[in-house]
């Protein structure tokens, strides 16, 4: 559950000048710094910046190498070394995509190509909302940005715990997205489904047994959420697998948006046979750049009795 504030979101407070913000106002300052240089300086850094965190952030390289050895048995253990090192080196080209995304929009031009827009068009057009089935990208909101260049996506967000960084980010985040929804706010979930909107969730992280049930992931069992049934069912939305990524000659980068039709029988009776299908709409989409999606989380940390510890 995320931390609930008494201030509103996107919303400037005097306090934030305080000398206890200040370094964060800093760090800001040097970020839209990094957002001018060019695109051939920021994959340096970002490569520089990746090495660092291999290095030092053992227990994200931990998680990451097992996350892969599970999901990709067929890799070889140098293959499964060389391609989390990837995860890291993505990751941190994602964070200078979103700076640029933010600050410097421009630099996206002419280097994204859509597949399948006409069915989040055809749905709306019927009046239905549409809830885009999507990951958590290493992209991070430049996928947002490139999608917003075809329609008007709404995301959903998790506050963060300090005000004047979510102040920050909610604010540069209102340059892409239509609306951002806090993830707990299911009635603003639903009232932006029932107005036609295209929400852009991301079903694909454990939380547990309490908000989801156990559905093969990579053919492992996993927790897998199971709200976005209800909000299927109540705003009679429609959901639309969407997927985003990087490709080409990385010095010179291209974006690919991916949309697929609509998913059909969602929600049916079957909760676990949704969220089975949901899972390998996820698991077909990693496939196509397996490296440029958040492998440092543990999505397989919930193991009830009987089932094998991946840990």
């Amino acid at each position: 559950m995320s931390q609930k504030h008494t201030y509103t979101p996107g919303e400037f407070q005097w306090s934030f000048l305080l000398p206890k913000y200040w370094g964060i106002w800093i760090a800001i300052v040097f970020l839209m710094l990094l957002a001018i240089l060019p695109w051939a300086i920021q994959w340096r850094l970002a490569h520089g910046l990746a090495n660092l965190a291999w290095r030092y952030l053992k227990s994200r390289r931990k998680t990451t190498i097992r996350n892969l050895e599970v999901c990709f048995p067929e890799w070889s253990a140098e293959k499964v070394q060389q391609q989390a090192k990837q995860v890291f080196v993505d990751m941190m080209l994602g964070v200078f995509e979103t700076l640029n995304a933010w600050y410097k929009p421009y630099w996206f031009k002419n280097r994204v190509t859509i597949e399948g827009l006409e069915h989040i068009t055809n749905a709306q057009a019927q009046g239905k909302g549409v809830l885009l089935l999507g990951t958590h990208s290493t992209l991070l909101d430049a996928g947002g940005y490139v999608c917003a260049q075809y329609f008007e996506p709404d995301v959903v967000y998790r506050p963060q715990n300090n005000p004047l960084l979510d102040m920050l980010i909610y604010r540069c985040r209102g340059t892409i997205y239509k609306a951002q929804i806090d993830h707990d706010d299911m009635r603003g979930l639903i009232r932006h489904l029932k107005d036609g909107d295209a929400i852009w969730y991301s079903p694909d992280q454990d939380f547990g047994l309490k908000q989801g049930v156990m559905a093969t992931f990579f053919g492992v069992p996993a927790a897998t959420v199971t709200a976005h049934r209800r909000l299927l069912k109540i705003s009679k939305a429609v959901a639309v697998p969407l997927y985003f990524y990087r490709h080409g000659d990385v010095q010179d980068p291209k974006y690919h948006i991916l949309i697929e039709p609509v998913v059909e029988n969602m929600p049916s009776e079957d909760e676990v046979d949704d969220a089975t299908r949901v899972n390998k709409i996820i698991e077909n989409q990693l496939r196509i750049a397996p490296t440029q999606y958040m492998w440092f989380h543990r999505r397989f940390k919930t193991r009830p009795e009987g089932y094998e510890e991946i840990y």
